[in-house]
């Protein structure tokens, strides 16, 4: 890999290594694997993360405070009931603590059997190798001080029901922390395809359109607007994207897939769109299915078992440097401005307005023409402004948007500016 982003360390090859060959070492993670045995089972598994999270406080000088929630629950892949425990590494902003930003990955595992709580579960890559590239970003980025809050989470219970996600969305809501960005890391080492594909250089983020948690009015305003490529979760996709293309050094590019997941599948990221909160998920480029869900074992000359052997480190070690980029830029930023709105019909100019974000030295107004999905165009407004009208950009051909810049120039999320439309007296069409 080249030079990793300005002022951000080297994401350590060897050190992610040796965090996926130490979860695979506790034979199975599955949420329903004993809790008490020293050496084996998801107990054990999560209290070595935390221990790990806790060195890595202890080496800065106490930056990161470790904690573990807990909660029960019960479904038709834990009938009898489990408890579901998450990992948590909180390192505190230093002046906008209460804004969060998260990223997090699932320690649990499973092989053909879901219920199957005892046979050898490696998840190497699923999803061991988001873990290591959780905790190397704790390792590094704790180094480093942030405005904002960055919670680096170890997740379980994603294979019985995203429950690990839904524990992390709903103390986040409970603790009334302002959710900047969810990233989602799951299966994010392979490079190599179930049909002879063999990609390095790219990684997939899928994000929401049409948001899961809109009413119905919030839904209607989101179609009349032209938002659905907008949503909170989508300019997080976009800042992934933004963020690639800005450290080319880092070695990827992004394909930014809109819809929420993989075709009929789900991740920890679901429970907190439902919640409200912009979040993403990260996944390779490619997939081996014969790596994922199945029990190690070789049938008819073809090997099965998602083991350490096809874990493409030099790539994993990519995909954390993006998401570090991306957790670095979203932590220094300032919040976005909380709505944007425009105006100007029936004229050739169109006035973009927005409420002041506290913290922002200046303000970005973004536009592109109406049939794009990136943003092309860009004028920046003063910390005092809160208006800017652009001449001769028409506002039927064009979407508008308004982020929050820092005095080093860090960028909020792009809050979609648009309001719902009314009638005009004398026109109806």
């Amino acid at each position: 890999m080249a030079d990793p982003p300005s002022g951000l360390p080297h994401p350590d090859q060897a050190a992610l290594r040796r965090t996926v060959t130490a979860l695979v070492g506790f034979g199975t993670r599955h949420t329903l694997s004993t809790t008490t045995d020293s050496r084996r089972g998801i107990g054990a598994a999560r209290r070595w993360v935390a221990d790990r999270f806790a060195a890595d406080g202890a080496a800065c000088g106490g930056c990161l405070s470790v904690e573990t929630i807990g909660d029960r629950f019960t479904g038709p892949r834990a009938p009898d009931g489990v408890r579901v425990e998450d990992v948590l590494a909180v390192q505190k902003g230093t002046t906008d603590p209460d804004r969060v930003v998260i990223v997090q990955a699932h320690i649990d595992t499973r092989v053909n059997d879901v219920m199957d709580a005892t046979t050898d579960a490696p998840g190497a890559n699923d999803d061991a190798s988001g873990v290591a590239l959780v905790m190397e970003a704790a390792r590094l980025l704790s180094r480093q001080h942030f405005p904002a809050t960055i919670v680096y989470a170890v997740l379980s219970g994603e294979e019985q029901g995203l429950w690990g996600g839904e524990l992390l969305a709903r103390t986040a809501k409970a603790r009334g922390w302002q959710v900047a960005g969810v990233l989602n890391n799951d299966i994010v080492g392979n490079t190599h395809g179930i049909g002879g594909e063999h990609v390095d250089n790219r990684v997939r983020v899928f994000s929401e359109g049409i948001r899961v948690a809109a009413d119905a009015a919030g839904i209607k305003a989101q179609r009349a607007t032209g938002a659905e490529d907008d949503s909170p979760s989508r300019a997080l996709a976009k800042a992934v994207v933004m963020q690639a293309a800005a450290h080319p050094g880092i070695g990827l590019s992004v394909r930014a897939v809109r819809r929420p997941d993989r075709f009929m599948r789900g991740g920890d990221h679901i429970p907190f769109l439902a919640e409200g909160f912009p979040a993403v998920r990260f996944t390779e480029a490619v997939e081996d299915y014969d790596r994922q869900h199945q029990r190690v074992r070789i049938e008819a000359g073809r090997q099965y078992g998602d083991t350490i052997a096809f874990v493409d480190f030099p790539y994993l070690a990519r995909v954390t440097a993006l998401n570090m980029a991306v957790l670095s830029d979203l932590a220094a930023a300032p919040a976005a401005p909380a709505t944007a709105t425009i105006a100007g019909a029936l004229s050739d100019d169109t006035t973009v307005t927005w409420t002041a974000a506290p913290g922002a030295a200046s303000y970005r107004v973004r536009w592109r023409l109406a049939d794009g999905t990136a943003w092309t165009d860009q004028h920046n407004a003063s910390a005092d402004a809160t208006s800017l009208v652009l001449k001769n950009v028409n506002i039927d051909d064009h979407v508008f948007g308004v982020s929050a810049l820092s005095a080093s120039g860090a960028e909020s999320l792009v809050t979609f500016a648009g309001m719902p439309p009314r009638p005009i007296p004398g026109h109806t069409h």
